[in-house]
């Protein structure tokens, strides 16, 4: 930042009050090089807006996650021409929405009559653990619906039958089996895509900008694979079950047959040990199902990998 003399001049104390930071923490960002040293002006200390812009760059990236070490690299690189456009334009790409739904307001009184017309402390508690409704400040009677289409999905549930504690636990599974395939799609789509943009040092402006645009371009994939894939097995699944309770076609295998299979004596013990003789059928039968929902989830995450392969032969 090239200290230029502007129109404007701040004592230490009015930087502080336009900027929001204190004094101490201005003269801090001094002694750690991140804001340059006021102009002398007789026996004062003078600062230009030139410093109140950095000083908001640097609460500004801050927000942003970034460390003080950090941004000092990036306000380097700028001051040295090579601009903070892109790398900014970068982040707030991958800060902004990844979905074109917006948050609503519901009042207390509400909440209670879509779920029934009965108040559930316990059930807006698990909401709120959640995120399902977050506590709007200074307003008790109010809450904030990020997702509106999830609250939705609730109180269709609820309206169906089903119980809000059975509703809530519900969500904790599936929210830990998404968070899953997100992580997963995330470390196949930097291995492959944006490893070239990570090194040790921040991109340069035209790479960021390349990476923001690819970020673009790459955000609505998980969505549309998980949503195809979704809607495949749910077809698959909701045919096998309506078949199986109607009695036609080829009749679903049932799950309370049984199914001998040797596992070593060792292995029986052990578990013994852990849950006790009369819950070992329980927790073995539960152990498998999960292996199967995992390598499911994993077989999800790939078939987008599988989809590009077949592209780029085509």
């Amino acid at each position: 930042m090239n200290d230029e003399s502007v129109g404007v001049a701040y004592r230490i104390e009015d930087l502080a009050h336009h900027s929001g930071a204190t004094v101490r923490t201005i003269r801090a960002y001094q002694d750690r090089g991140l804001l340059p040293r006021p102009e002398r002006r007789g026996r004062a200390n003078v600062y230009a807006d030139a410093h109140l812009a950095r000083l908001r760059q640097i609460a500004d990236l801050l927000d942003r996650g970034y460390t003080l070490a950090s941004i000092k690299e990036l306000l380097e690189a700028w001051d040295t021409g090579r601009g903070l456009g892109g790398i900014l334009g970068l982040v707030a790409e991958v800060d902004g929405p990844w979905t074109d739904e917006e948050a609503a307001r519901i009042s207390r009184a509400e909440l209670d009559e879509r779920f029934g017309g009965s108040p559930d402390d316990a059930a807006v508690a698990d909401a709120v653990e959640l995120g399902v409704l977050e506590p709007i400040p200074g307003d008790e009677d109010s809450f904030l619906v990020p997702s509106p289409q999830e609250l939705a999905v609730a109180a269709e549930l609820h309206a169906a039958g089903v119980p809000l504690s059975a509703i809530s636990g519900h969500l904790r599974e599936l929210r830990g089996q998404v968070e899953h395939i997100a992580s997963r799609f995330l470390e196949f789509t930097t291995e492959h895509v944006f490893a070239r943009y990570l090194g040790e040092h921040p991109p340069t402006d035209a790479d960021a900008a390349e990476a923001a645009s690819l970020v673009r371009r790459l955000r609505p994939l998980a969505q549309q694979t998980v949503d195809a894939e979704l809607a495949r097995a749910m077809r698959l699944f909701a045919n096998r079950y309506l078949h199986h309770h109607l009695g036609a076609g080829q009749p679903m295998e049932r799950r309370d047959e049984t199914h001998t299979v040797e596992i070593p004596l060792d292995t029986m013990r052990a578990v013994e040990r852990l849950v006790g003789a009369e819950q070992v059928a329980v927790f073995i039968t539960a152990a498998a199902e999960r292996e199967v929902q995992a390598r499911t989830l994993d077989r999800l995450t790939s078939n987008h990998s599988n989809t590009s392969k077949i592209d780029e032969t085509a």
